[in-house]
């Protein structure tokens, strides 16, 4: 570009200051100011937009790429399932022709009781949290707890 020192910014500014006069170079400074402010901010708005429309480029090409692949391992798994299903039928068909299976028969595992550990779970649960959850730990007759939570009489004197 143009190679601009301070010798040269004097030299045009005294030209300037002796063409224009001292009364509208100040005004004109300021003209010539924004100016070049909209002019550098035009030429920014145009590297940004070409460099989004070089994204956008690059993006569209990835995005192919992607669906591409997708499409590759959507065909992949399609044969896939298609030669287990085969492979399924024929084991079926063997299985239902062998002797050892009974048609309708199904086995189902041991009935368990749900609650068959409880009392290991309840000792699994920590102290500190019994108390602020509010569990009683301790086994107490109503006799007892009536007892414990009466009030007790006040000694006048």
């Amino acid at each position: 570009m143009i190679d601009l020192g301070i010798s040269k910014m004097a030299l045009i500014g005294a030209v300037a200051l002796i063409v224009i006069g001292p009364e509208k170079l100040p005004r004109v400074a300021r003209t010539v100011g924004t100016l070049l402010g909209k002019a550098q901010r035009y030429v920014a708005d145009v590297k940004q937009e070409v460099n989004r429309s070089m994204e956008l480029d690059e993006f569209k090409k990835m995005k192919e790429s992607v669906e591409g692949a997708a499409r590759d391992v959507e065909s992949s798994i399609r044969t896939g399932t298609s030669d287990f299903e085969k492979s399924w039928a024929n084991e079926t068909t063997a299985d239902s022709l062998s002797a050892d299976v009974q048609p309708g028969f199904e086995v189902f595992p041991e009935y368990r009781h749900p609650k068959k550990k409880w009392r290991l779970k309840r000792g699994a649960t920590p102290q500190w949290f019994k108390a602020r959850s509010g569990v009683r730990t301790k086994a107490q007759s109503g006799a007892a707890r009536v007892a414990r939570f009466r009030p007790q009489p006040s000694r006048k004197t």
